[in-house]
Formats: C-alpha cells, structure tokens, sequence
C-alpha cells in the first residue's frame, strides 16, 4: 500500500526481546523513590536491600506494572533476574512467576535465581536457589565470583554444579573490570565447553570486554565465542558498552536488555526495547541504517535465539504469526524515533489491547 499523508507506512518487525531485566526491584507504577548515594556495586547492592524491604506494594503488583508496559510497548519475551537470599527466600520468584502468568501466553517470561546478596557470603542461599528452581525459576544465576564472592572456583563450582544437578541453563552477571574480569570470563568459557553447555551461558554485563586495551582482550573473545557464550548488554548510564563490530567479528553473541527499571540502582528505564535499541545506538555511535538494524537485532532476533523462541529468532517477515507492526519508514527510524507499537501479534492472535496496557 502507498503511504500518504493519511496513511502512514506500516512496518512490520519481530517482537522485542528484552535480555536482562530486574522486574522484582522495580517502582514501577508508584509513587517517586528517591535514590541514596552509592560510590561502589558494594554501595548500590546494600542501597537495593534496604529499598526492598521497605516498598509497601508486593513483588507481583510492581512486576506486574512494569511487565504489562513491555508488553504495551512490544516486548514479546524476557530474562527476568530475580533475587534470592536467605533473607528474601523464594518470594521474590513466586510474585514474579505470579505476574508473569497473569500476561500468558502472550509473554514468555524465563526467570533466572538470581543471588544479588551473594551465594557463598550468604550460608544457605545455595539451597534457597535450589528451591527457586521448584518455585518458578528457570536458570541458575551469580555475580562477580571474584570482586564480590572472593572465590572465583568456589562461585563457579556452586553456579554450575546446580545447574549440573537440575539440568537449567546459567546466566551469571560480572560486572569486574581489568584482566580480572577478563580472567573470570575465560574460566566461565572453560567450564561451559567441559560441561557441554555451549549456548547455554549468558554473562551479564561482562565490562571488562568493553576494554579495548586490555592484553588479553582477543583471546578471552575467541574462548567466548568458541564457547558459544552469550552476553547481555544493557548501554546503562556511565557503564562500559561493548565495541559491537569486534566482538561480533569475534563470532561473539550479544543480547541487549534493560537492566534495572525505576529501582533503587537508577531513575532511568522505561521498559521499552525500542528505547534501549536506541541508547544502545547512541552510546555506540551507530550511523548507518545498518547500525541502527544491527542494534535493534540484539533487541529483537538475538533475544528471540537466546531464550529458544524460534517464531522470534527465525522471524521470517511480514505474514509471520508473531510480529509487531509500528508506524514507520523503516527500521533505522524506528530505532530513532522509539514508537509504540500499533498492534502486537503473538502465535496469530493480536494480542488483546487491555493486555497491552494501552488507552487509545
């Protein structure tokens, strides 16, 4: 159809993916939070527990708000981190799983047992994740098992070992820099090619491979990528983003996500993958139209691939049964101009507009 003044062009695209998202943490739909000053990860890990224990709305309210607006704004699909502790225990998951069911099956939630508080620092919080895992979780997750954990083979030995005993997949966030960072990444790649779990690791955040000077940046890729580790990256405020033409030169596999959304870590986030393939566009210099496609193919195909959908992954175009469809000339503008989506379309049913959250 010819577009007119009356008639804007119609684009047809795959659904949204978003990659790493904190929905348990966030204040979405409430009242301001104001945000305590925090120096180190040290600093915004113990602002975020003692934010947690003090909102008044439930896991599955705040969720539930934040997972109804990607869904209005055209996410389809999600890695939801979730915390457990043996202060939280499995409460957090379960009014995430909550939510998220209350959205099915028009948006497929994976949730990642997720040991913000720390996992040998925390005696017991092993068993809490096991009991995740019975209780709505899907993965196994860490963080930083050097420069939070201390331990780098005791993390790694507790993470993949129950990945081992439950047959789940790991998503584990490391935030080290430095050839530190970069030494745990290729300790990760090891264990994942031993224990035959190629396609099955995601590193979240992974700063130390946006280091371009580091020695050892070109063989810590290669091992990643011979591994078939993913990593998720989210173009968050000051943090390290990746140089996306070496790492997939590389045969490195990215995912963008959102992170946090409204929480105690930061104001920003709107929940919408449109506004991260934006920023993530912007923070990396992207020009071209092949740059913007490129990064809203880490928001869209590349999540789809991550978390096994293949009507995502192998989107095959306009009569696909599952796509979204803007008002757009293109890909490259909408990554510029970050439109809602007009209608949503999952497994050939338009996803109901009351679902999406929209009013007009």
């Amino acid at each position: 159809m010819t577009a007119t003044l009356d008639t804007p062009p119609l684009l047809h695209t795959p659904g949204l993916v978003d990659g790493h998202i904190h929905p348990d943490k966030t204040g979405w739909g409430g009242s301001w939070m104001s945000r305590r000053p925090a120096r180190t990860l040290r600093d915004l890990i113990d602002n975020d527990r003692a934010t947690q224990f003090s909102l008044e709305r439930s896991v599955e309210e705040r969720a539930y708000g934040l997972l109804s607006h990607a869904l209005e704004n055209g996410t389809l699909a999600m890695r939801a981190h979730v915390d457990v502790s043996t202060e939280l225990g499995t409460a957090n998951v379960e009014g995430v799983r909550a939510a998220a069911e209350r959205l099915a099956p028009h948006l497929t939630v994976q949730i990642v047992a997720f040991p913000q508080f720390g996992l040998l620092t925390d005696p017991g919080a092993l068993e809490v994740m096991a009991a995740a895992l019975e209780s709505g979780a899907d993965l196994v997750g860490g963080i930083d098992p050097v420069g939070l954990e201390g331990d780098l083979p005791g993390h790694l030995d507790a993470v993949f070992g129950l990945a081992d005993r439950t047959g789940r997949d790991l998503d584990i966030h490391l935030h080290d820099g430095g050839e530190q960072g970069l030494a745990q990444i290729r300790e990760i790649a090891a264990r994942t090619i031993a224990g035959g779990r190629q396609g099955r690791v995601t590193i979240g955040h992974a700063f130390a491979l946006c280091d371009s000077s580091l020695p050892s940046l070109g063989e810590t890729l290669d091992r990643v990528a011979e591994a078939g580790v993913w990593i998720a990256t989210c173009a968050l405020g000051p943090d390290p983003v990746p140089d996306i033409d070496l790492l997939e030169g590389r045969g490195v596999r990215l995912v963008a996500g959102s992170d946090g959304v409204r929480d105690s870590w930061s104001p920003f986030g709107t929940g919408s993958m449109v506004d991260r393939a934006h920023l993530l566009g912007y923070r990396t210099g992207a020009m071209t139209d092949a740059e913007l496609e490129r990064v809203f193919r880490l928001a869209t195909t590349a999540g789809g691939e991550m978390l096994g959908l293949p009507e995502i992954a192998e989107w095959s175009g306009p009569e696909s049964g599952t796509r979204l469809e803007f008002a757009a000339e293109s890909v490259a503008q909408l990554v510029v101009d970050r439109p809602a989506p007009l209608r949503a379309i999952r497994g050939g049913v338009e996803i109901p507009v009351r679902l999406r959250g929209r009013t007009g």
